[in-house]
């Protein structure tokens, strides 16, 4: 497997802590990262992770903190 170009967010302020890091797989499947966790990686394929951002700003996850 060829090695990832990593991203930081724009979202991602400074260089520690709190940041999102993104990466393309040849294939097309998308990895997410963490700076403070970079060895915990999320994949997943573009429709399903425009599904979650989608649910997010809906808000639809909210009920789970309560």
């Amino acid at each position: 497997m060829s090695e990832l170009h990593w991203q930081k967010s724009s979202f991602s302020v400074g260089e520690a802590g709190n940041c999102l890091y993104v990466a393309i797989t040849p294939d097309g499947t998308i990895r997410l990262r963490e700076s403070d966790n970079p060895e915990q990686i999320i994949s997943a394929n573009p429709a399903r992770l425009q599904d979650l951002i989608r649910a997010i700003k809906a808000d639809e996850f909210n009920q789970l903190a309560r």
